[in-house]
């Protein structure tokens, strides 16, 4: 095993409950190559202790008093948070409900965002693909993304020229992107293999300068690639 495989990945909790907190920190601290460094009760708070250089990962709440979770978001986000990275990837807790601050988080730069009610097994592995580089959308937080884009999408959007850069397949890949399907998933729909659809991928975040696949989904509603597709 080398170093890198070696490294852990430092985790900061920021979450106003306590016992939230707590819980998220017994799950992330058995995980193998997980270490919760830092916890924060509110935005203010986490955007300080990060600001330390002591978490490769924020795992973020969003509603929470003297800062909220988008706007600290918004400031984690930023190129240049930290000196030597552009930006710390945030991966946003959320309730089943329909929370109205997704779209808010989403334009905000959060890299993934997971339900409150997943497996306890996802929030370690949404953590290790925000650490990796990855966004990470849960399906069903995919599906509230998509409701909001619906409100607030207007029904005629000109294509900005950025989707002129994509081939065809590009243009396609990213649409199925916005579903919030996997690249194996994507893989199987179209009858490629896995390591083309990254290579496709890699070249979409490439041209339009998108981080990852959070903001690929709000590239591809807000562009007019897609349109939210609500109902049976």
């Amino acid at each position: 095993m080398d170093a890198e495989d070696q490294r852990q990945i430092r985790v900061l909790l920021v979450d106003d409950e306590p016992l939230v907190r707590g819980g998220l920190a017994m799950l992330l601290g058995a995980e193998p190559g997980i270490v919760v460094t830092a916890e924060a009760g509110n935005g203010r708070e986490g955007v300080a202790a990060a600001r330390c250089g002591i978490a490769d990962v924020v795992v973020m709440d969003l509603r929470m008093p003297v800062l909220d979770g988008v706007a600290a978001t918004r400031e984690l986000a930023s190129d240049g948070f930290v000196p030597g990275n552009n930006a710390l990837p945030v991966l946003v807790l959320t309730t089943f409900d329909g929370d109205e601050q997704l779209y808010a988080a989403l334009r905000a730069g959060a890299s993934g965002f997971l339900l409150k009610s997943a497996a306890p097994g996802s929030l370690a592995e949404a953590v290790r693909s925000l650490a990796r580089g990855d966004g990470w959308l849960d399906p069903a937080v995919t599906r509230m993304l998509i409701t909001q884009f619906a409100g607030r999408t207007p029904d005629v959007l000109p294509a900005p020229a950025e989707l002129s850069r994509l081939t065809r397949r590009e243009r396609e890949i990213l649409a199925i992107i916005a579903t919030g399907l996997s690249n194996t998933e994507i893989a199987a729909a179209l009858f490629l293999s896995e390591g083309t659809v990254k290579t496709h991928v890699g070249r979409i975040f490439a041209k339009l300068g998108l981080r990852d696949r959070a903001q690929a989904v709000a590239f591809a509603y807000e562009s007019g690639l897609v349109r939210p597709r609500l109902g049976p």
